[in-house]
């Protein structure tokens, strides 16, 4: 079973990798509420980001592939 403290920064990441700019304020908060610590909240914070950034370059490859044909 995994901790409500793991549960929210698997929260945290997600908003991230959605873009999702409400959902990273709230997060954000409630993990600071927790007690979570600030490099536990930084290191969800790049696992989001390295998610969107391969997300958005996986998009930029269809997207010459489907321009091409």
């Amino acid at each position: 079973m995994i901790d409500e403290k793991i549960k929210e920064l698997i929260a945290l990441g997600a908003s991230v990798a959605c873009n999702c700019h409400p959902c990273v304020k709230f997060h954000t908060d409630k993990a600071r509420k927790m007690g979570i610590a600030a490099n536990d909240i930084q290191t969800a914070y790049a696992v989001g980001q390295m998610v969107r950034k391969g997300a958005a370059g996986q998009m930029d490859e269809l997207l010459k592939t489907v321009v091409s044909h």
